[in-house]
């Protein structure tokens, strides 16, 4: 994936699910869906163990979220990457972001072969901010 790629990622995306969004403000899966709420994207938080993130809803599954959703933000182990990516087949998402440290090959290709872009092991705040100024 190189920087125009990135780019053409970041400007085309509206909806993020985040899944493996964490209650604890300290943590990554945390504080990175903050910075891409505050770069104006729209963040469904998706964690099977509560019902509400920072006052927004938040659901089990991928399944379960009635809005399209454009990317797949993954904060899970990468053992637990492959379910991820078969719901976001099912739910068309465009674009599947593995954070940092999180690398699944066999999802990656299974992915990419339903037409899905794929980032692994890369920080989405990190690159935003590279690449967008933010």
């Amino acid at each position: 994936m190189n920087d125009e790629q990135l780019k053409q990622i970041f400007r085309t995306t509206k909806t993020i699910a985040v899944v493996g969004f964490s209650t604890n403000p300290t943590k990554p899966s945390s504080y990175v869906p903050g910075y891409l709420m505050a770069a104006g994207y729209r963040v469904i938080p998706v964690n099977p163990l509560t019902q509400e993130i920072q006052g927004m809803k938040t659901y089990p599954d991928l399944l379960s979220i009635p809005d399209k959703i454009d990317l797949v933000q993954i904060f899970r182990p990468s053992n637990d990457v492959p379910p991820v990516v078969d719901q976001a087949i099912r739910i068309g998402a465009k674009v599947v972001w593995m954070q940092e440290g999180i690398v699944n090959e066999p999802a990656v290709k299974k992915a990419q072969a339903a037409g899905i872009l794929v980032v692994s092991d890369m920080c989405m705040m990190k690159q935003h901010r590279r690449l967008m100024g933010g």
